[in-house]
Formats: C-alpha cells, sequence, structure tokens
C-alpha cells in the first residue's frame, strides 16, 4: 500500500522573501514584451536577472506598429530594436555570437538577423551603431522614415515630443544609411548635412524630428 501523500500547513513552508516580487516583475515583463516563445524568453530573462544585466523585455506593451514599421506579426520592431540597444550600446562593438544571443533572447526570427548581417556586410565583430541604423532601416523602409524611427529610440525625450538627439550621432546614422543606399549624389548627402548642421546650431546641437521629416523625401 503506498503511503499517503505528505500533508503540508501554512507554517511547514518556507516562501522566499524575493520571491513573490520577482515573479511579479516577471509576470509584468512578459505581458508587455509578448514574446512568441515564451519558455526561451524566460531564460533569457532570468539569466539576464542573475547576471545584474539589461533584461530582455519591452518598457511598455505595443499595443500596434506604427505605419512606417514592419508589417510582419512577428520579428524586430521599435521597442524590441530599443531593447537591444540598451543591451548593446554600451560596449560600442559587439561579438557577432552576443548579438545572436540577445537577439535569440528576444525570440526574434533568425533569417532576418542573418539578413541584417548580410546587407552590413558584417564580420565577426559588429559595429553597433551601424546594425542600430540598419535595423531601422528594416523598420521604416525609406532613409528618412529610418532617420525617424532613430530618434524616436534614441531621444531622452518623453514619447511623442519633439524627440530630439545629438547632432553628431544623426550625421553618423544618416551617412551611413546614404552610403549603403547607394542612390544618393554626394553633393546632395553634403547639403543636407550641411543644412541641418546650421540648425543644430541654433538647438544647442540637437536635432529633432520636424528639422529633417519633411526636408526630403528619399
Amino acid at each position: 500500500m503506498p503511503p499517503p501523500d505528505t500533508m503540508y500547513c501554512a507554517q511547514q513552508i518556507n516562501i522566499p522573501p524575493e520571491l513573490p516580487d520577482i515573479l511579479k516583475q516577471f509576470t509584468k515583463a512578459a505581458i508587455k514584451t509578448q514574446p512568441d516563445d515564451v519558455l526561451k524568453w524566460s531564460a533569457a530573462y532570468f539569466s539576464a536577472l542573475s547576471k545584474g544585466e539589461i533584461l530582455p523585455a519591452k518598457e511598455r506593451l505595443e499595443l500596434g506598429l506604427p505605419s512606417t514599421a514592419t508589417t510582419q506579426t512577428s520579428g524586430l520592431s521599435p521597442a524590441f530594436l530599443k531593447v537591444l540597444h540598451k543591451q548593446l550600446s554600451p560596449q560600442k562593438s559587439v561579438s557577432r555570437a552576443e548579438l545572436q544571443e540577445k537577439w535569440r533572447g528576444l525570440c526574434l526570427p533568425s533569417d532576418q538577423l542573418d539578413s541584417l548581417f548580410s546587407l552590413g556586410n558584417f564580420g565577426d565583430v559588429v559595429d553597433w551603431m551601424e546594425f542600430f541604423a540598419l535595423g531601422c532601416s528594416a523598420l521604416g523602409g525609406s532613409i528618412i522614415s529610418a532617420l525617424k524611427c532613430a530618434c524616436e529610440i534614441l531621444t531622452d525625450d518623453p514619447e511623442g515630443s519633439a524627440a530630439h538627439i545629438p547632432y553628431e550621432t544623426f550625421v553618423s546614422l544618416y551617412t551611413y544609411l546614404a552610403r549603403l543606399d547607394g542612390d544618393l549624389p554626394q553633393d546632395q548627402i553634403n547639403s543636407f548635412i550641411q543644412n541641418l548642421q546650421e540648425v543644430a546650431a541654433k538647438q544647442e546641437g540637437m536635432i529633432q524630428l520636424s528639422n529633417f521629416s519633411t526636408t526630403r523625401k528619399k
């Protein structure tokens, strides 16, 4: 005859005091992030948490993607790119393997990452801001839409405001995307940069969305 089930009372069960808050924060992060594979994402979440790293979690739930964003039901989105930027930008250059790890941790499609690697012709070491620019391009389509996406991700301004970023950062992103585009004459690139330099000089070295979003439509 099998032994009876062990009976416990509430006084016998020791719940770690940190557990309720850990589970609460985890649940909130999962709801905001909406990962395609909850188990795979959970492994990345708790791995980052145990190491004191930036968590693979969105700041808020994306209720709908902007009209300029990808139409895929799953894949890179502005919020996911912002998470990757927070995780990887402090290093400036990251290994291909680490980028792949962070990408998988967000349950993003590997073929989309392979496409970005190929487009940027990246090797074992990846310049993060160049990859970030390509990510914005994948979301925005045109150069101007990509730069708009970049400003909205990089700005310290509140959501829905002017979205200022440093002029030097803007020019770096623009020149990289313009070079990859290959169809823009150099004099047009130089003129665009010079016009914005004059604007930035009046705005404490910052560029905002309204300074370029209607300047030209390439």
